[in-house]
């Protein structure tokens, strides 16, 4: 049986990812921070298959190191880690306080490369690592500096791990998302003066009518970590309906 550990897997995306994988035949490992969610999940997935939660912060080495190895611990081998984990501080290079800049960069970003970091010393060929960057990397939202930077710094990432560490067997790629029905979007719905009007203008900036739910992404990541996708890496999958081919 193969093996998935995905990154703040307790909601939204993450979860999407975890259930998908396991149905799929896959072990999985969900880490977060949450706690009550995680366990929630595992809880779930265990009633179909084998799954585990873990608890943690991205951020933290002896997080990502620990959680590296209960995977292995618990199901014998890692065959795919998915950096999911994520967080969004509005905010302007001039407005944005340095701790809010340094704790985004810290989950958004340096959890990938600490998570990478132990994992693929531990990874045999032919495994496979997908990180969830976002369409930010592509375009420029208003108030979202540290955000675009994350997302866009997640690419650049994914080309140099591929580049590095293809002759191991390792393949690195990452999928791209644009709106996508989680928490993180209700969090931001919440905020705007009208819900409505604003996502009546968020389904006419998609083609498809529609916005992306977890599923949706899980798919994409199952297949950039199947055999299909053998020969892909250091490449991206943007996972949007169209919304920025549409100039969005």
């Amino acid at each position: 049986m193969k093996s998935l550990l995905v990154t703040g897997g307790a909601s939204g995306i993450g979860a999407g990812i975890a259930e998908r994988f396991s149905e799929a035949g896959y072990a999985v490992a969900i880490f977060d921070r949450n706690t009550n969610g995680a366990d929630e999940i595992a809880r779930r997935l265990k009633m179909a298959g084998t799954a585990i939660s873990i608890h943690g912060d991205v951020n933290e080495p002896g997080d990502a190191e620990r959680a590296v190895a209960q995977t292995i611990q618990a199901f014998g081998s890692l065959d795919v880690l998915v950096n999911n984990a994520g967080i969004e501080i509005p905010g302007t290079v001039a407005s944005l306080a340095v701790e809010h800049w340094d704790r985004l960069l810290g989950v958004n970003l340096r959890g990938t490369f600490l998570f990478a970091k132990y994992a693929i010393p531990r990874m045999k060929r032919g495994s496979s690592i997908v990180n969830i960057s976002s369409v930010h990397a592509f375009a420029a939202y208003a108030e979202s500096a540290a955000y675009d930077a994350s997302k866009a710094g997640l690419l650049g990432l994914t080309r140099a791990m591929a580049l590095d560490h293809g002759p191991s067997g390792i393949r690195i790629n990452a999928v791209c998302p644009g709106y996508i029905q989680t928490p993180l979007l209700e969090t931001w719905l919440q905020g705007v003066p009208d819900r409505e009007a604003t996502m009546s203008e968020v389904l006419r900036a998609h083609p498809l009518g529609r916005i992306g739910t977890p599923r949706d992404v899980a798919e994409a990541v199952l297949f950039l970590s199947s055999d299909a996708a053998s020969f892909v890496t250091g490449t991206y999958l943007i996972v949007d309906g169209a919304m920025t081919l549409a100039g969005k």
